[in-house]
């Protein structure tokens, strides 16, 4: 691995406008990425996780630079995307890539798996038919397809494999890195461990940094090497997935470990308080000054209220997280209050 990261996210921040209820009305803001920090060294894998409105997807879309963040850079091999000319950008695509939840939904039905897989060459190299075929021959050979199924259409295969195809696509022009929004998330569990182990052994063997954005905890700790976790737009803690699933020091946290399904007495009472979760907040709707999960936890005091926690580190480690009482919710056993 290199000394720089691969992957440097400062300070990002994406408000979207709303329309306006009245004529006069101020304009409402959806602020859906609140200032969040994180680096990726080459080689590693990140996991983002957190429920539906935590800003997963909007920053996924902003490392993609997809869309114009509101403030903040995206620092890709050091450079700024957002700040690239359009030429430039361009040329810089070929370094990331991207793997979409949906595997019916991403593949084109009226392209056939070559064209669907070398795409990506079209589009950022020219290539010639017999590079286009050659490649993406490597690519389907990659992740256990074969050079035969290139005449295909996407109908003609199950789930799981559309899901490799998508995979293919991404590895056609050998990028460093892949962000991954929920790419198993619409398979079945069975599909899903062959998803995920083709996944490992290809960043084993080609050396992939890979942002895996997920609402699933045992996904991410079976993937990732360093995990973040996202609340309405803020990271609130971050650390390996063996420290953070088995010490965790965020209540939100606790509360995502607590909604997992278990087969045992008390369960449902378990996925109470992460069920209760609030739509993406606009102007107004989030706490000015104090922690944006205060209203929703057990063990919120006064300065919880009045004063936002910043991320901070706990102890020597790579553990940190954004709460006045980190270190106490830290020392409750298991991740079970």
């Amino acid at each position: 691995m290199s000394e720089a990261p691969l992957l440097e996210v400062r300070d990002l921040v994406k408000h979207y406008r709303l329309p306006r209820e009245r004529l006069f009305a101020p304009v409402p803001l959806v602020r859906a990425v609140q200032g969040m920090s994180f680096s990726l060294a080459a080689g590693c894998s990140l996991g983002v996780v957190g429920e539906s409105g935590s800003g997963k997807s909007t920053l996924a879309r902003l490392v993609m630079a997809l869309e114009p963040p509101s403030a903040g850079q995206v620092r890709l091999d050091g450079q700024d995307l957002h700040a690239l000319a359009p030429a430039a950008l361009r040329a810089a695509r070929e370094k990331l890539q991207m793997v979409f939840q949906d595997p019916y939904g991403s593949l084109d039905p009226r392209r056939n798996i070559l064209q669907t897989v070398s795409e990506p060459l079209r589009a950022l190299h020219g290539a010639t038919p017999a590079e286009q075929r050659e490649r993406a021959g490597e690519a389907l050979d990659a992740v256990g397809l074969r050079a035969a199924d290139l005449g295909k259409y996407p109908h003609e295969f199950s789930g799981g494999q559309r899901q490799r195809i998508a995979i293919a696509r991404a590895l056609i022009t050998r990028p460093k890195l892949i962000v991954a929004d929920e790419p198993v998330s619409a398979l079945d569990v069975s599909v899903q461990a062959q998803v995920l182990n083709l996944m490992q052994d290809l960043q084993d063997k080609f050396g992939l940094a890979l942002l895996f954005i997920s609402h699933d905890l045992a996904v991410v700790d079976m993937v990732c090497d360093e995990v973040v976790v996202l609340y309405q737009g803020r990271i609130v803690e971050r650390g390996a997935p063996e420290t953070l699933f088995q010490r965790a020091a965020h209540p939100y946290t606790r509360a995502l470990l607590q909604a997992v399904p278990r087969v045992q007495p008390g369960a449902a009472r378990l996925r109470r308080l992460a069920a209760a979760q609030p739509a993406p907040a606009a102007d107004g709707a989030w706490a000015a000054e104090g922690c944006d999960f205060a209203p929703r936890c057990r063990w919120a005091v006064e300065r919880c209220r009045s004063h936002r926690p910043l991320l901070r580190p706990l102890g020597a480690g790579a553990h940190a997280a954004a709460c006045h009482l980190a270190e106490t919710v830290a020392a409750l056993p298991g991740g079970s209050d």
